[in-house]
């Protein structure tokens, strides 16, 4: 009788994925800490709702307890003052790159649809950038985030 043994685990052998594109967040650098969390939470939310290649599969644990499916990549998050903001959102329109913005007028309401209108309010020009979510190639994304570190 021959006993078997499992082989090596993929995930332990293969190479690491790299990725061609990239998603990323840019905080205004000014913003308190529970709303750099709420701004990347809300952002982060639009590329996974439009952008369906951006998650992976659902997740399962070994008692097959099934979770929800993440990005299949790694989300970087950076700051910025108001001007590196306001560049990057034109660089993102300018490149039609898929982007999320959060503006400062939305601290003060309270819900969806109200946060919607808030936007709708302002011309592009105008709008108090406190936070944007992108998405694309990765180049693309670099150029957008120019003048942008990565949030400590």
């Amino acid at each position: 009788m021959s006993i078997s043994t499992p082989g090596p685990n993929p995930s332990e052998t293969a190479e690491p994925i790299r990725f061609d594109t990239k998603l990323a967040v840019l905080l205004r650098a000014d913003l308190a800490s529970w709303q750099r969390l709420n701004v990347t939470a809300f952002l982060v939310s639009g590329l996974g709702a439009t952008l369906p290649e951006v998650v992976g599969e659902p997740y399962e644990d070994a008692d097959g307890t099934r979770y929800l499916p993440m990005f299949r990549q790694p989300v970087l998050v950076f700051e910025g003052e108001k001007e590196t903001l306001r560049a990057a959102h034109g660089r993102a329109l300018g490149r039609a790159l898929p982007c999320a913005v959060f503006t400062a007028d939305l601290f003060t309401t309270g819900n969806d649809r109200d946060n919607r209108a808030a936007v709708r309010a302002v011309p592009t020009a105008g709008l108090d950038l406190v936070g944007l979510a992108v998405y694309g190639p990765r180049n693309g994304v670099d150029k957008v985030l120019k003048g942008a570190r990565m949030h400590p």
